[in-house]
């Protein structure tokens, strides 16, 4: 058909050259060639072997397979041959060598695996042959580039090991130790060097022989002077730096120029051996750019950030009435013995600080309520009733929960009144850089021996929660005027998104043997009082009887304003505390915090359920627009062990 169509051609009067110009460019492909011929091209296809870019892509895959084993296990060599010279003892130095001869038998398998996929036999379509010349100008690209970043792993891995060696303490095997610890950096290097070498050779069918020597001479060059200039820079450094102890920074200083000009001369050297020099790869620079920003985030949002540290620096102490306070090492028990007057504790709740440089500003604005709502009623005791800090990442910009306890107690001990604080849902989040038992720690070498004013136990009860204490406030003749008893609510059952945890039997029982040991002590019922964070079950017990109207709830003041949830946003669990509370007719008051916009104080079965005002900027959208619900309260003890509760609301404070 092909020769019919030249001799047609030949007869308009085109010479040969030119009649096979025209030939080819109407029929150079093999579709257009068997239309012409008049046969099926499918057919066609699937008698010759011809493929299409699926077919292709499947090829290739598993030529990345076996390429990437092989490539896994020729570095495994090295690194096992380096060990096994240097190996003394023979326990270790005949299991190097069997999984050496592994590692050998697997790479020879491998390679023999991918030597038998080739192109050279393989008919492809336009398309799919269009598909493998991308592949082939991608990965002349890729082998070069992979000796750069050879270049920097092995400038890392020879400060290491010179940083190492300039120590004169190390010992030949601890200096020998460290270099066999650290050798898959280089490792990691050679195994992308060779993975992409391997891709290349396989897809060398698709060049000119001409071309596929100049790669080949390209690569043998660069691959020189990549090795060249790492050994010269690492025997001048060794030679004339090794007992500085800033030796390795000439290494990576030297890494990073010669990779920087490498590449730019790599640039326009290369332009001889690919279709195109440049490939912008939108989608990938788009993942990359996200992977960057996504890990510069998470590392900046880890950061310890002391922004308010000038804010906190110049808070000047509150004028107050000083009462003694005394540690039990045995119990865990703080003791305050309160003058013949009123005794006063500022209830705080859900501060919410975010510890980061985008949060503090609310963060200063929480901290100067705080100071604001101190100076004002001036007590003698302040309680922050959990949500102390709010590591929660974009909300806050901050995974941090240490910086922003670290900057509360410093404030407080600049501010010189006696706290205490139980834990809230947020103060130990999962995805918070310290832990329960870091916090824990952290908060005891803050506390009362240190501080002066954190009262926070260094010895706590054997039972659920990461606080659990009791403060006893005694009268001048000893007698116990009230027993404050801050418990851990918990936070998260685990099973879902906000699941509340409750406080558990142990802690309940914890609380009735402690108001046991008190009458029993004082040969009569002690008043007591509950701190905690989560609201209990009766807190909506109560709401729900007192918008019926049920006379058995008695209403002081304050609102529930909560809509985002639920109006009480308590935990599903069910808890013992306030039946045994009642049964037991110690505990007189209730307080809590963490629903930011619910201030309401009710009274139920004897025991007043009291909500704190929140201070919060941060944590709930638009919160820092809202003032009617921010401030504290203020609870004041007589020397009957009688108790008033009034609402200090931040607006009001001039």
């Amino acid at each position: 058909a092909l020769q019919r169509e030249y001799d047609a051609v030949r007869a308009t009067g085109q010479n040969e050259l030119q009649s096979m110009g025209s030939i080819m460019s109407r029929y150079g492909a093999v579709e257009d060639v068997s239309v012409l011929a008049g046969l099926n091209t499918k057919q066609l296809c699937a008698s010759e072997g011809a493929t299409d870019e699926k077919a292709l892509r499947r090829v290739f895959l598993k030529i990345r397979l076996w390429s990437i084993l092989a490539a896994f296990f020729l570095a495994d060599i090295v690194i096992l041959i380096a060990q096994a010279c240097f190996l003394r003892s023979g326990a270790y130095l005949v299991p190097c060598l069997i999984y050496l001869a592994v590692a050998v038998g697997a790479a020879l398998i491998c390679r023999r695996k991918g030597a038998g996929l080739s192109y050279d036999r393989v008919l492809l379509l336009p398309s799919a042959r269009e598909r493998l010349r991308l592949y082939s100008d991608r990965y002349r690209k890729r082998t070069v580039n992979s000796f750069l970043l050879m270049v920097g792993l092995c400038s890392v891995f020879a400060a290491i090991t010179i940083s190492g060696i300039s120590k004169t303490t190390m010992s030949g095997d601890e200096m020998l130790s460290m270099v066999m610890s650290n050798i898959y950096i280089p490792a990691a290097g050679l195994f992308i060097c060779i993975k992409n070498t391997l891709y290349l050779h396989f897809l060398n069918s698709t060049v000119s022989p001409k071309l596929r020597r100049e790669v080949r001479k390209y690569t043998v060059r660069c691959a020189l002077i990549c090795g060249a200039y790492i050994a010269a820079v690492t025997a001048a450094v060794l030679a004339f730096l090794r007992k500085s102890s800033n030796a390795y920074l000439v290494l990576y200083f030297a890494g990073a120029v010669f990779i920087l000009v490498f590449a730019v001369l790599n640039l326009d050297k290369r332009k001889r051996l690919v279709t195109r020099n440049i490939r912008i790869n939108k989608p990938r620079i788009v993942a990359f750019g996200m992977a960057a920003v996504l890990t510069l985030s998470v590392t900046v949002m880890q950061r310890d950030v002391y922004a308010l540290t000038p804010y906190i620096m110049g808070v000047s102490e509150v004028e107050h009435k000083t009462h003694p306070v005394s540690y039990d090492e045995d119990t865990g028990v703080y003791t305050i013995t309160a003058d013949s007057g009123d005794f006063r504790i500022l209830h705080l709740t859900d501060i919410h600080l975010g510890g980061s440089l985008v949060s503090s500003y609310k963060d200063y604005k929480a901290l100067h309520a705080c100071y604001k709502l101190i100076e004002e009623t001036k007590p003698d005791l302040v309680i922050v009733t959990g949500d102390m800090v709010f590591p929660m990442g974009i909300m806050s910009m901050s995974l941090n929960n240490q910086a922003p306890v670290i900057q509360f107690a410093s404030f407080m001990r600049n501010v010189g009144i006696p706290w205490a604080f139980t834990y809230g849902n947020h103060d130990t989040e999962s995805m918070a850089t310290g832990t329960r038992e870091e916090i824990c720690a952290l908060y005891r070498s803050l506390s009362y021996k240190s501080s002066g004013n954190l009262l926070y136990p260094y010895v706590q009860p054997d039972i659920y929660g990461r606080s659990n204490q009791m403060i006893r406030i005694e009268n001048p003749d000893g007698s116990i005027r009230q027993a404050l008893f801050l418990l851990d609510s918990n936070d998260y059952t685990g099973e879902g998104i906000n699941k509340y945890d409750c406080i558990h039997d142990d802690q309940v029982d914890w609380y009735a043997e402690q108001v046991r040991l008190l009458r029993d002590e004082a040969g009569e019922t002690v008043p007591s009082m509950l701190f905690f964070h989560i609201p209990l079950q009766e807190y909506r017990t109560a709401y729900e009887l007192y918008e019926q109207g049920i006379s058995e709830v008695k209403y002081f003041f304050g609102v529930v304003g909560e809509t985002m949830i639920n109006p009480i946003c308590c935990s599903e669990l069910p808890s013992r505390l306030f039946e045994t509370a009642v049964g037991l007719g110690s505990t007189q008051a209730m307080f809590c915090g963490h629903d930011h916009y619910n201030n309401i104080s009710l009274e139920y079965e004897g025991i007043r359920l009291s909500y704190g005002m929140s201070i919060d900027y941060l944590a709930m959208p638009g919160i820092d627009k809202s003032d009617a619900q921010r401030g504290a309260e203020l609870i004041t003890i007589h020397g009957d062990s009688g108790f008033d509760l009034c609402q200090i609301r931040l607006s009001d404070i001039t």
